[in-house]
């Protein structure tokens, strides 16, 4: 997908062309100093380690609500895409160190790591098309019990609410409950078939008893993720053998060895928080985070990986299918509004009523929030990834040219 059609947040390619003009002006100023080859070459790597930091440090400064909520995963998705093209010109302006041992062996080990990290973004796009299916069932809700055509908002023309619309609504919010269970709870696996961003297929179909079926855990179906695919278990796959740098490898690389390492923490933990984050197959977050506390960015990236395992631990969050905070509050609305819906008598009382309509309106409140971030969290998800398949293509070729020159 070209980057042109990248639409992940309002100013994502602004975020990303101010990082860059950024990283000029300071080559510019450091090439104007004495030693102009090493100071700029330092200053670039430094500049880059900043920018890091500061993006964390934004990160992890939000307030526990806006944690993980839709809006704080497209922002997170956002830094990722900037550490990783201002790495992308770090490599460009150093291919002839880059070609060499041992920058050429850390550099592949590097694109391995990102081979792996595309499963997961299939994965977790699947998990994004699962909350697009739940969604369809709030709407049921909403049609059902909203006012004006399931407008929740709008205090106009209220209908009055009758046995046949609770029969319905009650439905839609058994099935949507069922379909939030987590496999703990759920005797069953759903079989949902994963679509790959690097194949094309215009399938927009669903069996038409996708609702019906418990799905807190994913089986896919597609040849991109076998059925036996786990996220738990690719998340460890990406972190294995991410070591700090050795004094000697920072000497023998002259530094870059540093930016390479960051990369793979910061890959590391984007997609540990997505599968946090949205419903995916075998979902997992036992993956242990070192990183050395002298590194800037160590301390923001390590609070929000405790931060975001404390809320997995909390005991309404246990048993969750994902950690999304909009599917938690659309967890919390449906299991109030279904509590509510089954004590209510007919014919429906004055008080009763406003109460379930005021129940009404929370969840609508709910459906609009997933509405409007979930089109741009897709968008980002898939730039992800082909931006990590462009990079990769374009780092490993440059490493098989400077091989072929030898």
């Amino acid at each position: 997908m070209p980057a042109t059609d990248y639409q992940g947040s309002s100013t994502p390619l602004n975020i990303i062309g101010h990082s860059l003009l950024s990283m000029k002006r300071d080559q510019v100023h450091a090439m104007e100093s004495p030693n102009d080859g090493s100071a700029s070459h330092d200053f670039e790597l430094g500049s880059f380690q900043r920018q890091v930091a500061d993006r964390f440090h934004n990160l992890a400064s939000v307030p526990p609500d806006e944690l993980l909520s839709l809006p704080w995963v497209r922002k997170l998705l956002d830094v990722f895409l900037c550490c990783q093209e201002e790495f992308r010109l770090i490599l460009f302006n150093n291919k002839a160190q880059v070609i060499k041992p041992p920058m050429d062996r850390l550099i592949a080990e590097y694109y391995e790591r990102t081979v792996k990290a595309l499963d997961v973004c299939n994965a977790i796009r699947d998990g994004i098309e699962q909350i697009k299916q739940w969604q369809k069932l709030l709407e049921i809700v909403l049609c059902a019990l909203g006012d004006n055509n399931g407008i929740p908002n709008n205090n106009c023309c209220q209908r009055a609410l009758g046995e046949g619309q609770f029969r319905r609504a009650k439905k839609a919010l058994i099935d949507l409950a069922i379909g939030m269970l987590d496999e703990k709870d759920s005797g069953q696996a759903l079989s949902h078939r994963n679509r790959s961003f690097g194949r094309n297929n215009n399938s927009t179909s669903h069996s038409k008893d996708h609702h019906h079926r418990p799905l807190g855990h994913f089986r896919s179906l597609s040849w991109s993720v076998s059925r036996s695919w786990s996220a738990a278990r690719q998340l460890l796959v990406i972190g294995n053998n991410l070591a700090v740098p050795r004094g000697s490898d920072v000497v023998a690389t002259n530094g870059l060895v540093i930016p390479v390492y960051t990369m793979g923490c910061v890959l590391l933990f984007v997609m540990w928080a997505l599968v946090a984050a949205i419903p995916c197959q075998d979902r997992g977050l036992q993956v242990h985070f070192y990183v050395p506390r002298h590194f800037s960015w160590a301390a923001p990236l390590l609070s929000l990986h405790e931060r975001i395992l404390e809320e997995s631990k909390k005991r309404d969050r246990k048993n969750a299918c994902a950690l999304l905070r909009e599917i938690y509050q659309m967890e919390k609305c449906t299991r109030l509004l279904g509590e509510l819906t089954d004590t209510v008598q007919f014919p429906l009382g004055e008080e009763k009523e406003m109460e379930v309509r005021q129940r009404v309106k929370e969840l609508g409140q709910v459906f609009d929030a997933m509405k409007e971030g979930l089109e741009p969290l897709e968008k980002q998800v898939r730039e992800v990834f082909h931006r990590i398949v462009r990079s990769r293509t374009e780092g490993l070729g440059s490493l098989g040219r400077g091989n072929n020159t030898e």
